[in-house]
């Protein structure tokens, strides 16, 4: 779990792990240099907590995995909640050798209750963006999966492909996703998992999605420095 000042948010996500069956071998929380309680609430759950040597998701996400002891993983955001079954549903799916990399579907959740015109959106988005920005990896089936789906991959893949890009605060999982391409499938599990609507509440829905289009369009004529100054923090 790449975190960076989610004390807000930790509490919720921290409830629905511990509800987890089977629960998961080990959970990692790799920090960005918080300056409020998240590490601390963490410690308090139990977690086994990590600063990473550079700011930023690609970074932690790094450092978590290269730290991780088993041979799959979740990468989680501070503000998700997996579904019950989570661990087993990730064993089953990556028991398949022709899957890389796999996800959840995000369902965004916020005092208003389920966004469905978002929700649906960022399942749409699994298609058409790799249309827009890889054909020809949509071609051949490719989805991309990006953070809120909390997506698992086997360990021993994530370092083959030589992990994130590690110049990226964000959209560091389209790149994963390309690169993960070139060993298998990658897919959506059809089950839930729970993620704040903080940034849709914050900036709106037409502001927050344009924002998303921007940096991913920013990504695909190749700059990587930088983007996260285009992505408002949301916390």
């Amino acid at each position: 779990m790449p975190t960076l000042d989610e004390e807000r948010a930790l509490p919720a996500t921290i409830a629905a792990l511990r509800k987890l069956d089977p629960s998961p071998d080990e959970i990692l929380l790799v920090d960005g240099g918080s300056q409020d309680a998240t590490r601390a609430i963490a410690e308090e759950a139990g977690f086994e907590c990590m600063t990473a040597p550079r700011k930023g998701r690609g970074a932690q996400i790094n450092h978590g995995v290269e730290h991780a002891s088993g041979e799959i993983v979740c990468v989680l955001h501070a503000d998700s909640e997996l579904p019950r079954d989570a661990v087993a549903v990730m064993r089953k799916v990556m028991s398949d050798r022709r899957t890389s990399l796999a996800s959840f579907l995000p369902r965004l959740v916020g005092k208003r209750g389920t966004r469905w015109g978002s929700t649906l959106h960022n399942y749409v988005k699994t298609w058409y963006a790799p249309l827009l920005f890889r054909p020809h990896l949509f071609f051949r089936g490719v989805r991309l999966l990006f953070g809120d789906h909390a997506m698992f991959f086997r360990r021993v893949d994530f370092i083959e492909i030589g992990g994130c890009d590690e110049r990226l605060s964000v959209m560091e999982e389209i790149g994963l996703c390309t690169n993960f391409a070139q060993l298998g499938r990658t897919r959506i599990v059809h089950r839930w998992v729970k993620t704040s609507d903080r940034r849709i509440t914050k900036l709106g829905s037409l502001r927050a999605n344009y924002i998303y289009l921007k940096v991913a369009l920013m990504w695909s004529f190749g700059v990587r420095e930088g983007l996260a100054r285009h992505y408002p923090t949301i916390r």
